[in-house]
């Protein structure tokens, strides 16, 4: 009787163990169509000056909710980064898009020349294809 309930109460933990780890993978899994038609919609922008750098920014802001979704510890987007870094194939694309915004929002006379545009969007792109967005 004694070995019965021992093996009852272990496989009991082993269940809600199993049960507990399919709950938190699910919950990191990001609404594709969600994040595509953002991204849709932010690259229509791209066409004047002013809105590459709204692209940009957006497109930063896009990644920052995956990384949030995905659970990603940390409190600022940096943070984050640093958390994801073996879920993203190119940090250093992301890390030059993320500084590229942090300029742009920050420095008042930065003039965006459309090479760095398409290359921050190419390096938030693929981070968003590393975290499951797209």
């Amino acid at each position: 009787m004694t070995f019965f309930l021992l093996g009852v109460i272990i496989f009991g933990v082993a269940a809600l163990a199993v049960v507990s780890r399919l709950a938190k993978s699910r919950a990191k899994t990001l609404d594709q169509q969600y994040f595509q038609g953002q991204w849709m919609e932010l690259l229509a922008r791209v066409k004047t000056p002013e809105g590459m750098m709204l692209a940009v920014i957006d497109a930063d802001k896009l990644l920052d909710e995956a990384l949030k979704r995905r659970r990603l510890k940390g409190k600022t987007m940096g943070e984050r980064l640093v958390s994801a870094q073996r879920l993203i194939s190119d940090n250093d694309a992301v890390w030059y898009a993320h500084k590229l915004r942090n300029r742009l929002v920050h420095e008042p006379n930065v003039r965006l020349k459309k090479k760095e545009a398409r290359n921050a969007l190419e390096g938030f792109r693929q981070g968003l294809r590393d975290l499951g967005a797209f």
